[in-house]
Formats: C-alpha cells, sequence, structure tokens
C-alpha cells in the first residue's frame, strides 16, 4: 500500500471549513483527475476520475463522520483506496486541514505516477485549491452536519453556538 499524508492551514473557522468540505458534489471544482462525485445517499458517493487519460467510476462509503473532526472512507468495489480528513482548530480563524490516503496502485502506470509522487503532488494542489476557494468565498455553499459512526447515520448535530446567541 502507498500512502499520502498532506496538510494546509485556512484562514477560516473550523465549521465553516468542515461545511465546505461536506459538499462533495463542489469537489470537481477544486480536485485534479475528479470528474463527478454523485452523493447516493448520506453514507455513500460514486466518484468518476480520469487520470493518465483513464475514466474510472467507484464508489465509496464514509465509515465515519464527525461534525468539525473528521471524514473517512473507503471504497466498496474496484479501488482499493481508504482515508480520512480531519480539521483542527489552530485559532478562533484559522483551520488546518491535513489528509491522510492509502491506497493500492494496480497497473503500471499508477506504479509509475505512484514512484514519482503524482498522487502526492495533486493532492497537494488540491489542497491549496480548497484554501482559496474557502478563503475567498463570504459563505460555504452548504453543510451537512450528520455523523456517521460504523455505518449507521445518526442524527444532525448542531452547529456550534456562540455564547453571546444563546438565551440565558
Amino acid at each position: 500500500m502507498s500512502r499520502v499524508e498532506k496538510s494546509i492551514d485556512v484562514a477560516q473557522p473550523i465549521t465553516k471549513v468542515y461545511n465546505q468540505w461536506t459538499q462533495f458534489e463542489d469537489f470537481p471544482t477544486f480536485m485534479g483527475g475528479v470528474d463527478e462525485v454523485e452523493q447516493l445517499d448520506a453514507r455513500r458517493l460514486r466518484w468518476t476520475t480520469t487520470v493518465a487519460g483513464v475514466t474510472r467510476t467507484f464508489d465509496a462509503e464514509i465509515i465515519e463522520q464527525k461534525p468539525d473532526e473528521q471524514i473517512a472512507w473507503r471504497t466498496e468495489d474496484g479501488e482499493d483506496h481508504t482515508g480520512a480528513v480531519t480539521f483542527e482548530q489552530l485559532d478562533e480563524h484559522t483551520t488546518r486541514v491535513h489528509v491522510v490516503m492509502s491506497f493500492r496502485p494496480e497497473n503500471w502506470v499508477e506504479k509509475v505516477g505512484d514512484a514519482l509522487n503524482v498522487l502526492d503532488r495533486r493532492v497537494g494542489n488540491d489542497l491549496a485549491r480548497f484554501k482559496d476557494l474557502i478563503e475567498d468565498e463570504t459563505l460555504e455553499t452548504g453543510a451537512w452536519r450528520g455523523r456517521i459512526e460504523g455505518r449507521e447515520v445518526k442524527a444532525d448535530d448542531p452547529a456550534p453556538r456562540s455564547v453571546s446567541s444563546e438565551r440565558r
């Protein structure tokens, strides 16, 4: 198995960054090689990618999702791919996005690309484009605040409330 691990600090609050990341169907706007992501249900996504001229479609399952903390996934068929993205609040206005992915290169093109760290660079570039997107937007394009634990979808978590918005 090969592994990619990348982080980027984003000048936005953690909730805004997490909320935007849950908009999976928007991934093609900042992820190279991703043609389409279709959300099939709360835990399943269908990806269409084109890498080195080869188009593939595969399904991925979200195996864990904790609002403002983590989203972990694995492929259901075909590709041997797992990963997680975590969100760490560095201060009130800065969030670290950390991506870890493991995958098994299957053909000679993927093996050569892996040896040349192509995916490593692609993930770094994707994170930089995500940072540009979320720092340029005044509001996130949506949010899903549900939890997923061991294939079970839980009720939505409310967005964190500030002390000034609570009734006393």
